[in-house]
């Protein structure tokens, strides 16, 4: 059993409350810097800008910059606050204000990318020429300027960013609020979704199976509000893409993570190729070793019948992570540790808690926090390793400042794959008996089976979903066709699939908070896996170049931060070579 007294995060850092007066005085003074931000520098349609002078150019960065950090800390305390409360009607209505507030000074401000866009290359080439100190925004500069083919006049602009309060904005709080409200049925009791699919991979699969039947009646049961939620979203992207002149629905994710579409492609196309050799095959030795012909699908992630079942307490689990990134690097293990000994982690599964688990960068001046729902599995260490990688490197990064910290997300998940996988290999070394490497090395198998094939099936249904949805509304049974369909291609003819598992889908909460988030973490894990090879083969300076590549946050694109590495995601063999590493532990599993 997990400690009842697991750590829970303090968000004194930003705010003693949300009733502290020092709230209205920050949002006063952020109104205030809009307002001299907009009559500094917005001129008139007939006049020329005064970004086109290299000095005012520069002002006008860190002084959108000082707002960024201002209004950054005011959102992400409110989100964080709301984020284990999602069943308290204050903690979301302080949300919703904090929101209104912010969207409406960024609706004034709409001039300022708009006319980004419109300078002449050759008077901005002048500029950076000019102004040295200007060439540190360079990479901000151009990746605002992408935008450019998609922006559509200034009201029209102002009027999306408002209206996105009871558009999207508004489907999003309903679905996570009724997706934390479920109570699914345990043995008498009701828990929360956290907790029921953590037990689909209990040891007993009597367990499991009853988790399956209860998490299908609790998503089914509130089914046509996720339905509607997704319909209307779905449509709602539709129309900005259309607006916005997207030649197909993956496009804007693809813009604002920096990466080509043919690459994205190619990544897709590498995995769903590999299926057979991956899940199809693993999942058939799978129900060899459970003795059956075909697992059912609540087996997916269940342990295998010699695996050690015990609760990892959350003292170990911390010494675990640690030690990992000690060995790799004591500078990483450091600025990890700092998480352990501060309250910056939210640790429990409670119910009204967001259900997963996330890194929330909050701003350079102060400091990240974890939300975890750890319930004492390998998985769920596992889980705290890979948040705790995306801490790091949002702490390295935030030397960058507001504006170049955030780095596009298939750059985000690197820290993260990177501290499961040493982690992993930790843990390995540690096995003594043949049992006890095959358990670890299935369990490795299948996170990166869940963060590789599973996610680019989720890639694989929402493109089917986005697309149908353009020839009109899809009804639940229409969701949950594609849904299986796109599962029973990801996993094979080992697993045993049944209508029970329709409802599914509905739980990605990716789907509708960031639509072609998923193929992110695929992106990641293979990027990680070339990576992780390039080590073991004792690169020279392996550490301190990938710590480089941290701190760099979001001013260098992916190509740039693989070059000292000798990596080239635009290889078609780069992809290859990432899936390679999974097939080879399986190839392991196969000997042992």
């Amino acid at each position: 059993m997990v400690s009842s007294t697991l750590p829970s995060w303090d968000l004194s850092d930003f705010y003693r409350s949300p009733q502290d007066s020092a709230i209205e005085q920050d949002l006063a003074l952020a109104k205030q810097y809009a307002n001299e931000f907009a009559s500094t520098y917005q001129t008139p349609a007939n006049e020329p800008s005064p970004l086109t002078k290299s000095s005012t150019l520069l002002q006008s960065i860190k002084d959108y910059e000082r707002l960024e950090e201002l209004l950054g800390k005011l959102m992400s305390y409110a989100f964080l606050n709301s984020a284990t409360q999602l069943n308290d009607t204050g903690a979301q209505q302080f949300l919703q204000y904090i929101q209104e507030q912010i969207t409406a000074l960024f609706s004034n401000l709409v001039f300022y990318n708009l006319a980004l866009c419109q300078l002449e290359d050759a008077n901005l080439e002048q500029s950076f020429a000019e102004l040295a100190a200007l060439n540190r925004y360079r990479s901000w500069i151009n990746n605002a300027r992408l935008y450019k083919p998609h922006q559509l006049p200034e009201e029209q602009e102002k009027l999306l960013i408002e209206k996105s309060l009871t558009g999207r904005s508004a489907w999003n709080r309903l679905y996570d609020e009724t997706l934390a409200a479920i109570r699914f049925e345990w043995k008498g009791e009701k828990i929360g979704i956290s907790e029921v699919v953590d037990k689909l991979s209990d040891k007993d699969e009597a367990v499991r199976a009853e988790a399956a039947r209860s998490m299908h009646d609790g998503l089914q049961s509130n089914i046509s509000i996720f339905t509607t939620v997704t319909n209307v979203l779905a449509k709602d992207k539709e129309i900005d893409d259309r607006w916005r002149r997207y030649p197909h629905p993956v496009a804007s994710r693809n813009l604002a993570n920096q990466v080509e579409d043919d690459v994205v492609e190619a990544l897709a196309a590498a995995v769903t190729a590999a299926y057979p050799s991956l899940s199809h095959r693993y999942y058939a030795l799978k129900a060899k070793w459970m003795g059956k012909n075909k697992i059912e699908y609540w087996d997916r992630n269940a342990p295998l019948p010699e695996a050690e079942d015990r609760t990892i307490d959350w003292e170990e689990a911390k010494d675990i992570v640690h030690k990992a990134y000690q060995k790799f690097s004591p500078e990483m293990a450091e600025i990890g540790k700092r998480f352990f000994d501060n309250p910056w982690i939210d640790v429990p599964a409670k119910p009204g808690k967001r259900s997963g688990a996330f890194a929330h960068p909050t701003v350079p001046s102060l400091h990240p926090y974890l939300m975890l729902n750890y319930q004492g599995k390998l998985r769920d260490v596992m889980t705290l390793a890979h948040e705790l990688g995306h801490g790091v490197h949002q702490v390295l990064a935030a030397t960058q400042g507001p504006l170049l910290a955030d780095t596009p997300l298939t750059i985000a998940e690197t820290a993260s794959v990177f501290g499961e996988m040493l982690t992993f290999q930790s843990l390995l070394q540690q096995c003594s008996t043949n049992d006890q490497k095959r358990s670890m090395i299935a369990a490795k198998v299948e996170d990166m089976l869940n963060t590789v094939v599973r996610q680019i099936a989720f890639f694989e249904f929402e493109k089917q979903v986005h697309q149908r949805r353009r020839s009109g509304e899809l009804s639940a049974t229409d969701l949950g066709e594609i849904w299986i369909q796109t599962q029973r291609d990801a996993l094979g003819d080992a697993v045993n699939l049944d209508e029970r598992i329709t409802p599914y889908w509905a739980y990605i909460s990716h789907f509708i908070h960031a639509p072609f988030y998923v193929y992110a973490y695929a992106f990641g894990d293979c990027l990680v896996n070339s990576l992780y090879a390039v080590y073991q083969q004792g690169h020279p300076g392996f550490a301190e170049k990938y710590l480089d590549l941290l701190r760099a946050g979001g001013s260098k694109r992916y190509p740039e931060l693989l070059a000292p590495f000798g990596l080239d995601a635009k290889d078609p063999a780069f992809w290859n070579r990432g899936l390679t590493m999974i097939s080879g532990l399986i190839d392991q599993l196969e000997n042992l």
